[in-house]
């Protein structure tokens, strides 16, 4: 009995292990800055100025990372009109990571932010303290709260949504009612309205929360042209928010096989360029690192920062990868494509010549599933909450290379479940075995002594 229990445990501390040893692995690459921590020569630039009469929106960050998609989606959302000023905001100004590896710089910190009109929270690895006392100070100012995704936990965590309806990501929603049952907490929907708090179901959907604040603060027209020029699929003003439902089943596996089992996944380099865009940008992190975890993500750069389209500033270095993607342009930058071409690596441009209306994670979903496989491409677009079967995706069916390892490791467990078992009846065995040079053997010899010697 004892046997079976020590197998039993050795069994599961191999699975465990190695499953915990993967997430870390990939967690950890997933919400690792790259390019630095401190300011390069002459500093951090001086943050901007809001045009007088503009609606200030803050993006908040937080320190120890911050969900890609949930922050840049909003951010150039609000920034492609003059309506509004945007800018980021932690409680530290230097490089704070986003999910996928992409290092920003915060342009204020909570003591130096101008006071906000509109502030954006997405979810965030870690709430500060400092966090939560500066968002709890701008709702008692009036400000509109944007909730992305998981950031409704900020907010509901911060006493801010006690009362009230919400949502959220589809996944988090029974922990949400479990530990904030203050809060009515409704599925199936892209975003809730309640008074000045928006929130919205998971990733993409912070678009749509940040189109409706743009209807109300800036007008349908202006929130009908940013809907257009950002192209967010089947959205139009007072369109209605039901969503499908969704709840894990077993198509989501590859979700779980690529975090856990990070091992002999590529590293893509994910080109940045100045002036592009922060949609484009967060495209490409989320869907190749930061949802899927099909890979692991680097921002490469000629140059240690990088200016987007809408001002925000990024951190990049120069590091070996196998394939090098460069979004949101036709082109690819002369440094960039020198570099690439020196080390033979091929350079993909998922936007150029983008198709009209097609939505900046398309062409990045189907060079996924094309380079990975189907199967995570399509989990990965449920985890975005993002529709894709108007997309026509080619590939493999499945992410053997996550499985393959899976299916070793199980094995690995199973060797170590049954070991000591095996052990203990080999030295059964042993323990039992005639010993060499006697029994049978020295039986016949004595028999043989006994016998009536034959006449010669």
């Amino acid at each position: 009995m004892l046997r079976v229990l020590v197998g039993i445990v050795s069994a599961v501390a191999v699975l465990v292990g190695a499953v915990l040893g993967g997430v870390t692995v990939t967690m950890r690459d997933s919400y690792s800055a790259g390019g630095g921590s401190g300011p390069f020569s002459g500093g951090w630039p001086v943050p901007r100025s809001a045009p007088a009469g503009a609606t200030v929106v803050a993006v908040l960050l937080g320190t120890d990372g911050t969900v890609v998609s949930d922050a840049l989606l909003p951010y150039e959302a609000f920034a492609r009109d003059s309506h509004f000023f945007v800018y980021t905001v932690a409680a530290e100004r230097r490089p704070t990571p986003l999910s996928g590896g992409l290092g920003v710089v915060p342009e204020h910190t909570f003591d130096t932010a101008p006071s906000p009109d509109v502030v954006v929270v997405p979810a965030v690895v870690r709430q500060e303290p400092q966090l939560r006392d500066w968002l709890r100070g701008q709702a008692s100012r009036g400000a509109y709260l944007l909730g992305v995704c998981a950031g409704a936990e900020v907010l509901a965590d911060a006493g801010l949504l006690a009362g009230r309806r919400a949502t959220s990501f589809w996944q988090r929603l029974g922990g949400l009612r479990d530990s904030h049952p203050d809060t009515t907490w409704l599925a199936g929907e892209r975003f809730v309205e309640d008074g000045r708090i928006i929130t919205t179901a998971g990733v993409t959907s912070g678009l749509a929360g940040s189109l409706r604040l743009i209807e109300l603060l800036a007008g349908p027209d202006v929130a009908t042209r940013v809907g257009r020029e950002v192209s967010y699929h089947d959205w139009a003003p007072r369109t209605l928010t039901h969503i499908p439902e969704r709840s894990l089943v077993v198509g989501d596996l590859p979700y779980a096989l690529n975090a856990a089992f990070p091992r002999l996944r590529p590293t893509i380099g994910i080109g940045l360029t100045d002036g592009v865009g922060e949609i484009d940008l967060a495209a490409a992190f989320e869907t190749y690192a930061g949802t899927s975890f099909a890979a692991r993500t680097v921002p490469v750069a000629t140059q240690p920062t990088v200016t987007t389209r809408h001002g925000l500033l990024l951190t990049a270095d120069l590091m070996p990868v196998d394939r090098l993607i460069v979004p949101g342009v036709d082109r690819p930058g002369s440094g960039t494509a020198i570099w690439a071409a020196d080390r033979h690596i091929d350079i993909t441009l998922p936007h150029a010549g983008r198709k009209p209306g097609e939505f900046a994670f398309d062409p990045l979903l189907r060079d996924l599933a094309e380079h990975t496989d189907r199967a995570t491409a399509r989990t990965t677009a449920k985890f975005t909450e993002y529709p894709v079967d108007h997309l026509m995706l080619t590939g493999a069916a499945w992410p053997w290379r996550s499985t393959v390892i899976a299916v070793l490791v199980l094995g690995a467990a199973v060797g170590a479940g049954v070991l000591p078992t095996w052990v203990a009846r080999r030295r059964r065995r042993r323990m039992h075995s005639p010993v060499l040079g006697l029994g049978p053997a020295t039986t016949h010899a004595s028999a043989d002594a006994r016998s009536p010697s034959l006449p010669g």
